[in-house]
């Protein structure tokens, strides 16, 4: 690899699902932007072999549901480049770049807003309480805190900030899951970024074409968008999503998710015993 590379797409890819969304937009990058590297965390590395652009390297998940696992593809990505657009798996890139793509340190996003504006969106009362704990035990002000929709967003080197950053990041994400809140990257990354003062913006300009089912919805709604055109993405993602299977592996894919789940669970305490910040601040 040529190590003066300073940008690179990045995703995580474990389990079948996943690992067949991320094939697609392998090629997709591969087809569209072919100089550009893509970086993978897979438990089956060798599935991406053949293609020339994509670095991959082996990963078992860590967190509860596998939500706050993108750290780890972010810390190996930045490990290797300055920069890099985290995607998730089942985006696909339609086309070459129409803007360049000069980042400012610390973390861009394309979607998210002011954290106090996105909890008067969220249903689930307990999850807006868990986010006010922890902004208090973080000794954070809400209002000073940012949520992104975590489908599509850059991180740069900003000064060894980001180091700090995923550590946090852990110590938050165990906080959330502790607290049955298993998703929430996008608020653990906020409060982890106004805690330790890592820049936090947005850019909302599309810098290639791309498609991504719920964005796409949305598009399809306010007119921005033409159904037909993009209904083969629509029906390549729904084969991929729910592929055909017999009622026998249906119930041994619900009983095995049952198990990992609970293992995981087991396993966070175990994590947290090891966490020397997450008495400190939330103990």
């Amino acid at each position: 690899m040529d190590t003066s590379e300073k940008f690179c797409f990045c995703t995580l890819a474990v389990g079948d699902r996943y690992r067949a969304h991320v094939k697609m937009l392998a090629q997709d990058i591969q087809t569209h932007m072919p100089s550009t590297t893509l970086c993978i965390l897979s438990d089956q590395p060798e599935q991406f072999k053949n293609f020339p652009h994509v670095l991959v390297f082996k990963h078992h998940l860590q967190s509860v549901k596998g939500y706050h696992d993108k750290r780890f593809v972010l810390e190996k990505a930045l490990s290797l480049f300055e920069s890099c657009m985290f995607l998730d798996s089942d985006v696909r890139l339609l086309g070459p770049l129409v803007e360049e793509m000069n980042w400012s340190p610390g973390i861009t996003a394309r979607a998210g807003t002011d954290l106090v504006k996105h909890i008067q969106n969220i249903k689930n009362p307990k999850e807006i309480e868990v986010i006010k704990a922890a902004g208090q035990k973080l000794n954070i002000d809400l209002q000073q805190v940012k949520w992104l929709h975590e489908f599509m967003f850059v991180m740069k080197r900003q000064n060894g900030l980001e180091g700090e950053f995923f550590e946090l990041w852990q110590t938050i994400s165990y906080f959330f899951e502790m607290q049955e809140i298993y998703h929430g990257e996008g608020y653990a990354m906020g409060l982890a970024a106004a805690r330790i003062g890592m820049t936090f913006d947005f850019f909302r300009e599309d810098k290639f074409p791309f498609f991504k089912d719920n964005i796409e919805r949305v598009r399809i709604q306010n007119g921005q968008a033409i159904i037909q055109e993009k209904q083969i993405y629509f029906d390549i993602h729904k084969q991929i999503e729910y592929p055909k299977r017999s009622l026998w592996e249906k119930i041994n894919n619900k009983l095995s998710k049952q198990v990992v789940f609970y293992y995981r669970l087991f396993r966070l305490r175990v994590f947290i015993k090891k966490d020397p910040n997450y008495y400190k601040i939330f103990g």
